[in-house]
């Protein structure tokens, strides 16, 4: 039996049959017809056609203008291009779309660049939120701050003594007194024995400084203000979508969903209001019992979704193996070092690991073996290291790994060794490339050069054939430049051609640049073979899906600094427009 699975074989099948039906039926006139443009096929020879022809969702055929065009029927439509550049639709690799959609339903947050903006923002807060209720703050990386350091508890206490308040950055969190006295954090306090995470204390008088590595477990008595409704969550989840589409994108993939974020994507795909397609990694909570991730595994395998749909697929499962790179807690093979940046005390300190290596492989192997792309959000080396060792192993010692594509989420550090594994078994990368733009700058000050050599190596990881695909890791705010992460895929394209940090004078080691025509094959055919799509779609070829965007400007011949501000000025999916400019 195939080790893709019953959703991958009718993938492949569908695709085959639909080329050979496209091929069969060439008399029958398209739809839509695209001509005097410069389709960018992203094809396997990157090749560069005048005109695409579309009948129903799919390509019927790709090539010269004359040619198509005396495809034409009466009904067909005609669309000229006026010379514009026509890509495949763009694919985010990794979004977490229904918590992001709905971020700023209660107010709007503003943009926090300093450790002063952050104060005013909790002290505008605390004066409109009734006293004793919790004041929260999440995802303003310090490594985005101008002061580069996380705000300190008394900073906290003088904005809001009478709220307690929580600055939540990925998994680590600043508290204010109020907040760690309710959750039972002085001095005498102590982690549980076995459990990851760590209370960062005064050298010299062994007080809690407020920052907490691994902090959820800690955090106790925090409430959250009502939500939305369910029907409002749909709403601003089109909302979402629609500003996805404005950028191009016409597939994400959600790695982290819920029950409940999965209940939108089906509600929004029964009334055909799912403007990208979805594949779906199902968020498995890896601190349970084996027997609980068991049951969770054994459900999303069960699940309906888990049959082959280009609008929605369940193909994939997700744990958290260690804590985070912005924030002062991925887990690395040498120290992080004693850091002003991060209130990093220990000269030992390696980060927090959250899954210990007997547990990550049976959770690996439970996944893999039923039918899901098993991937771990792992950022340090020594995190990435132990994922792609346990993928190694399950190959050694049950089964071949390479048709079931594991796949690292982040990886942002590397090693020659990681590397060498992904490429020997088959594993896909899942890289961020707007964290070298925004946090470039206060990581270099952190490693030094030699650390950062291995910070998302792009070419080194595309000369030993690994496939890495492109993705923004939004988790807040509409809006592709003012979101958390951002989410525009030109931007991301055009950092790994540019490796420049924002705020940095040289881009960061340039030898591990990409060329444009690889910049684009991040977010079109690599991010469909992520998700075992390479036959559905990613590229603009006969029989595939009709998912295309029509350019404002030539990416491939613009000016370089030019490839971040392109526009988009139409969005195709399936043949049908859901965006024009």
């Amino acid at each position: 039996m195939s080790h893709f699975g019953s959703g991958f074989k009718f993938a492949i099948s569908t695709a085959m049959l639909l080329i050979t039906l496209s091929l069969a039926s060439a008399e029958v006139p398209p739809d839509t017809i695209f001509h005097h443009g410069k389709i960018v096929t992203v094809d396997p020879a990157f090749s560069i056609q005048q005109a695409l022809a579309v009948r129903g969702d799919r390509i019927a055929a790709v090539g010269d203008d004359a040619t198509l065009l005396a495809m034409a029927g009466p009904n067909t439509e005609l669309v000229d291009l006026h010379g514009h550049t026509v890509l495949p639709g763009l694919i985010d690799s990794h979004v977490h779309a229904t918590a992001a959609a709905v971020h700023e339903f209660d107010h709007p947050i503003p943009t926090m660049r300093s450790v002063a903006d952050v104060l005013d923002y909790i002290a505008g807060r605390a004066a409109v939120v009734e006293k004793g209720q919790w004041i929260r703050v999440s995802q303003v990386f310090i490594t985005r701050l101008d002061d580069q350091r996380f705000p300190n508890r008394y900073e906290l206490d003088r904005v809001a003594p009478d709220h307690p308040v929580i600055f939540r950055t990925g998994p680590d969190a600043a508290l204010n007194s109020l907040a760690l006295r309710l959750s039972g954090i002085d001095r005498n306090f102590v982690v549980s024995p076995g459990l990851p995470g760590i209370v960062e204390r005064d050298p010299q008088t062994g007080e809690p400084t407020g920052i907490l590595r691994s902090a959820q477990q800690f955090v106790k008595g925090e409430t959250s203000p009502a939500g939305p409704s369910e029907a409002q969550r749909i709403e601003w989840l089109k909302r979402l979508l629609a500003d996805y589409n404005s950028v191009g994108i016409t597939s994400i993939s959600d790695r982290n969903a819920s029950d409940g974020a999965i209940r939108l994507y089906e509600s929004l795909k029964r009334s055909n209001e799912l403007t990208c397609r979805v594949f779906l990694y199902y968020g498995v909570n890896a601190s349970g019992t084996l027997s609980d991730i068991r049951a969770q595994i054994e459900k999303a395998a069960a699940s309906p979704l888990h049959d082959y749909d280009n609008r929605l697929w369940l193909r994939g499962v997700k744990v958290f193996l260690d804590g985070g790179m912005l924030t002062g807690s991925a887990w690395m093979q040498e120290p992080w070092g004693v850091s002003e940046i991060y209130g990093i005390h220990d000269p030992d300190y390696r980060g927090v690991r959250n899954i210990d290596p007997e547990k990550l492989y049976q959770i690996s192997r439970l996944a893999l073996s039923n039918d899901l792309q098993m991937t771990a959000h792992a950022v340090g080396d020594a995190a990435t290291q132990l994922l792609v060792d346990t993928y190694a192993q399950i190959d050694q010692d049950d089964f071949p790994v390479r048709e079931k594509r594991p796949c690292v989420t982040h990886c942002n550090f590397l090693s020659e060794s990681a590397i060498e594994t992904m490429a020997r078994l088959g594993i896909v990368a899942d890289l961020q490339p707007a964290w070298l733009w925004l946090d470039g700058r206060t990581l270099l000050r952190q490693f030094g050069q030699s650390r950062m050599r291995w910070f998302q190596p792009y070419r080194e990881l595309k000369s030993r054939g690994v496939t890495i695909g492109g993705g923004s890791d939004h988790m807040q705010k509409i809006g592709s430049f003012r979101s958390v992460n951002p989410y525009n895929p030109f931007l991301g394209i055009w950092i790994t051609v540019a490796r420049q940090p924002r705020g940095s004078e040289q881009p960061l080691h340039p030898e591990e640049s990409l060329t444009r025509a690889e910049a684009i094959a991040l977010y079109t055919i690599n991010n469909a073979r992520i998700s075992f799509e390479e036959h559905e779609k990613g590229s603009l070829e006969p029989g595939k899906l009709a998912d295309l965007i029509v350019l404002a400007e030539d990416i491939l011949s613009c000016p370089e600094d030019r490839i971040k501000d392109i526009e988009v000025l139409q969005t195709y999916v399936g043949g049908q427009r859901v965006f024009q400019r």
